[in-house]
């Protein structure tokens, strides 16, 4: 079994938490995981159960305590030896920013392991890329916050934790979520909120779900190759959220219109520059 697809399916599982991955269906060796139906071999399934990194117990698939030290070992072995050796193997890396806990650091990248990696590639008819970098910088952005707030695949309509549907004596949704998920979560309702209705969909459905484009134009009944082109939009929508231009400051000009030798007359001003006193 390769390392990148058992590292693929640890991250689902513990992308959804505790709530664990639904097997949706089955057929041929292939297991179609959660509400996005992402699919793995069920060969790959059973090695990472006997590994001890996912349990599958009742049609559920859950990450287990030893499948974060897993992930952590895979990401520093990727950056290892004669300048990620490792990782040249398994994956396409790139250098990129990112911000972590309010700070910018630069990291390795692997896109084969994104929900973007596959947009990344996508040409114009010029040969450039169709998604800028900034439109790719803006949906990792999206997907960490989205992973960082531990939000369920199944929320959709709603990003905020409900409140008021606890039982008496409970603690508020709140309460059970890290400082740290609250604020990836505010953080993504804002970016939500900043592409509006029409775009946020389909930048939630390839970035956070990993929706292909072509899946999102049939749950969505749209036109062939409109996808690509609404998802652009979006993420160069949210890229101007999170890096907002600067603003310019209107200068008001003042014309008045006359021949080349015009010049206003002073007394029209007053002997000091201002309006007569009539």
């Amino acid at each position: 079994m390769s390392t990148k697809s058992l590292t693929r399916l640890v991250r689902h599982a513990l992308g959804v938490g505790k709530a664990g991955l639904a097997i949706v269906a089955g057929t041929d060796g292939i297991l179609h995981l959660g509400p996005e139906c992402r699919s793995y071999p069920e060969a790959l399934l059973g090695h990472a159960v006997s590994l001890g990194l996912v349990r599958r117990s009742a049609g559920i698939v859950q990450a287990t305590g030893e499948a974060r030290s897993f992930l952590r070992r895979t990401l520093v072995a990727a950056g290892m030896e004669e300048g990620h050796g490792f990782a040249g193997q398994h994956g396409d890396l790139v250098e990129t920013t990112v911000e972590i806990d309010g700070a910018r650091q630069k990291v390795s990248r692997n896109l084969d392991e994104s929900p973007l990696s596959s947009i990344s590639r996508l040409k114009d008819k010029a040969g450039a890329a169709f998604f800028p970098p900034q439109a790719i910088d803006a949906g990792e952005r999206l997907l960490d916050d989205f992973t960082r707030a531990q939000l369920q695949p199944r929320i959709t309509s709603s990003w905020e934790p409900r409140l008021s549907s606890r039982g008496k004596g409970e603690a508020g949704g709140l309460a059970d979520i890290a400082a740290s998920a609250i604020e990836a979560r505010r953080r993504f309702g804002r970016a939500m909120e900043a592409m509006g209705p029409e775009l946020a969909g389909v930048a939630a459905d390839v970035c956070c779900f990993g929706k292909g484009l072509e899946l999102v134009e049939r749950e969505r009944q749209w036109p062939v190759r409109s996808a690509k082109l609404m998802l652009r939009t979006a993420l160069l929508a949210l890229a101007r959220h999170y890096a907002p231009p600067p603003r310019q400051t209107m200068r008001r000009n003042n014309h008045h219109w006359g021949t080349e030798d015009f010049r206003p007359a002073a007394e029209a001003y007053g002997s000091s520059g201002t309006s007569p006193v009539t």
